[in-house]
Formats: structure tokens, sequence, C-alpha cells
């Protein structure tokens, strides 16, 4: 009987360690996960546009070469550790591709050469409770939000999509010294030279995952 009591002790005494170690291993995993974290990668960022010429709406395709980034921080999301983060793009920066080589300059010179303080585009990325996400963005001497649709590639890949209306930043006179200068290429079948005021936008970010 004195033997039964004691098997009885030691298996009580064992399930007691074994269901620390269990709380233990949980604690553990618990702090692991809510140590790892998101980190924008800073010189991975890609920002690209699509502008519209002519009646028919042709597209014509940019993207600038240099963003800058401060102010990223960690998060337990990708998207929370995007929120708040600051850019800069040097226009300056500028390439569309143009085998004529023309294009460029010219988008310097009459476009945001019309502008006030667009030597550079700044602003700050947003995202609210309900991960609806944003941009601020200063040009012209102007700040306008812009709403922002995003897919997540990945888990540390997200592509950001929206589109900015010139209006927004009362730089329609840009668009009209743009349009003036480029005027025979931005003529269509219809014989009228038309510069859109819209524009896609397309921001690509890759994140670590500490």
């Amino acid at each position: 009987m004195k033997k039964i009591k004691l098997i009885a002790l030691a298996l009580v005494v064992l399930a007691g360690y074994n269901c620390k170690d269990a709380k233990k291993e949980k604690e553990k995993e618990v702090k692991e996960m809510a140590s790892k974290s998101f980190t924008l990668v800073k010189d991975s960022t890609k920002v690209s546009f699509t502008a519209y010429k002519t009646s028919e709406k042709l597209a014509v395709g940019g993207k600038f070469m240099k963003i800058n980034i401060k102010n990223s921080k960690n998060g337990a999301t990708a998207l929370e550790a995007l929120n708040g983060t600051e850019f800069g793009i040097p226009v300056s920066g500028l390439f569309t591709n143009d085998a004529t080589g023309t294009r460029d300059p010219k988008l310097l010179e009459f476009f945001f050469g019309a502008m006030q303080d667009t030597e550079i585009i700044s602003g700050v990325f947003k995202t609210d409770a309900d991960n609806k996400c944003s941009i601020d963005v200063t040009m012209n001497g102007e700040t306008s939000n812009i709403p922002l649709e995003y897919v997540i590639n990945t888990e540390t890949s997200i592509t950001f999509n929206g589109t900015l209306n010139l209006e927004d930043w009362n730089a329609l006179e840009a668009v009209a010294a743009i349009n003036n200068a480029c005027k025979e290429l931005h003529t269509g079948k219809d014989g009228v030279s038309k510069t859109w005021t819209d524009v896609a936008i397309q921001a690509q970010v890759l994140l670590t995952k500490n």
C-alpha cells in the first residue's frame, strides 16, 4: 500500500513538472512570436508611373531611379512597419526609357519646371485600423492624399497601386506646359492634342522579417 502511494505521488510530481515545462515552452513560443517584426528594406522600394496622352489615352510609362526613405520602423505586420514611413523622390531621377532621349529633359523642363519646389516629391505612408492604405503627397507646394490598393505578393513583398489627379496639386499649368511642348506627339487621330491629368502610380516594397 505504501509503495502504491509513493508511485501515485511520483506521478503527480511528474505531471506537475510536465505542465510547468509545457507552460514554459508556450511562453517561450509566444515571446519569440512577439519579438519577430517586419522592417522595410530601404533601398528596395521601386516607384513607377503611367501618364496618358492623346484622346485615345495612350499610355506613357516611366519610373524614378532613386527613393529616399526615412522614419521607417519595425512592426508586427508589414503594413504596421510601413505606417508613418516618409519618402522623398528626386525628380532628377526620372527615367522613361525614351529611345530619342528627348522626353525626360522635356518633362523636367516643362512639366516639373512649371511647378514650385519640385526638386523632391515628398510624402508619408499611412495605414489605418482597417488596414486601408494611402499616401500624403506634397508636390507643387500642395499636399493631397492618394488612396492605395495593394497586393501581398509574399509575406515580405507588397505592391501598391493608386491614381493621382494633377488638379489636386494645382498643377494644370504644368500639364498645359508639357502638352504645348509636346503638342505634335500628343496629337491623336482626331487632330486634338491632349495630356491627361490622371496618372497611375505603382510602388513595390520589400521587407525583412526578423
